[in-house]
């Protein structure tokens, strides 16, 4: 099953019409066994691509023989997933990498555990204006991302790209200096999933955006006139839970799953060019 939710402009949290498998009706993991004449339900939230497709893959293909069965909800921003995981609305959630669930864990203090990498979307920066990347000009308007464990990684691409120098780990707009950007590139900091109207925007001359907006919006890296390298990538996606659910077989069966060498051909066979790329 595959639904949709949002989160509210505001930010706060909201009552999410889920079904009752969430975490509070999840079975202890000591009486709980997985039986394909009777599957049980595991409460995934999912960004729609790639993310819930490759749910889709495992649920019609792989789950039923595990005793499995994915609730799959499709959620559009970056907040919501792990909100509804910490009040137990989900069991789980499969949209973030690393630096995001290190900052979300340190900044909003959820207690989380996480599995390991499933695939990487490379970041890439498109331009209605110019063809090619040297044809950027000084003074410049870049739009970028203001989530901070993203920020830093577009400007990373764009240092690739020769545009900007000697980025660290902690550099943002805010902070990035005239040496660290030789060429005045003007930031114009938006919500990820808003960058994509900000490419049409006829004062921007480059936008930087995530991989899975990218493939939302039809696009592709082959049309990029930048994309991240995958080699050594630090930002593979992967499955969260909550910590009191670490010992759950179902998530432990998910997590398997999603390792295994028919996810790994599914990714390669639907995204051939690179666009999600396995990370095991």
């Amino acid at each position: 099953m595959r639904k949709s939710l949002t989160l509210l402009a505001t930010g706060i949290v909201t009552a999410l019409a889920l079904t009752a498998c969430g975490g509070s009706s999840t079975p202890s993991a000591d009486t709980q066994t997985l039986d394909p004449n009777n599957p049980a339900t595991l409460t995934v939230g999912a960004s729609p691509v790639p993310h819930a497709r490759i749910l889709e893959f495992v649920n019609q293909e792989l789950a039923p023989k595990a005793g499995l069965k994915l609730d799959i909800k499709e959620i559009e921003d970056y907040q919501t997933p792990n909100i509804a995981l910490n009040d137990g609305s989900l069991d789980a959630n499969y949209y973030q990498h690393l630096p995001w669930f290190e900052d979300q864990v340190k900044t909003k203090g959820y207690k989380f555990g996480h599995g390991a990498g499933v695939h990487i979307e490379p970041y890439a920066a498109f331009s209605e204006k110019v063809k090619d990347i040297k044809d950027i000009q000084d003074g410049a308007k870049v739009a970028i991302t203001n989530d901070p464990s993203n920020q830093v990684r577009a400007l990373k691409v764009l240092q690739s790209a020769g545009l900007l120098q000697n980025i660290q780990d902690d550099t943002s707009v805010l902070t990035i200096s005239d040496e660290q950007n030789p060429k005045k590139l003007k930031f114009s900091e938006n919500q990820p999933e808003l960058l994509i109207n900000d490419l049409k925007d006829p004062s921007v001359d480059l936008a930087l955006i995530n991989g899975n907006f990218i493939l939302k919006a039809g696009l592709s890296t082959r049309d990029a006139l930048v994309v991240e390298s995958v080699e050594n990538n630090p930002y593979a996606n992967f499955v969260a839970w909550r910590e009191d659910s670490k010992d759950d077989v179902r998530i432990q069966k998910l997590e398997e799953l999603l390792h295994s060498p028919e996810v790994k051909a599914f990714i390669e066979k639907e995204w051939p060019n690179g666009d999600v790329t396995p990370a095991f």
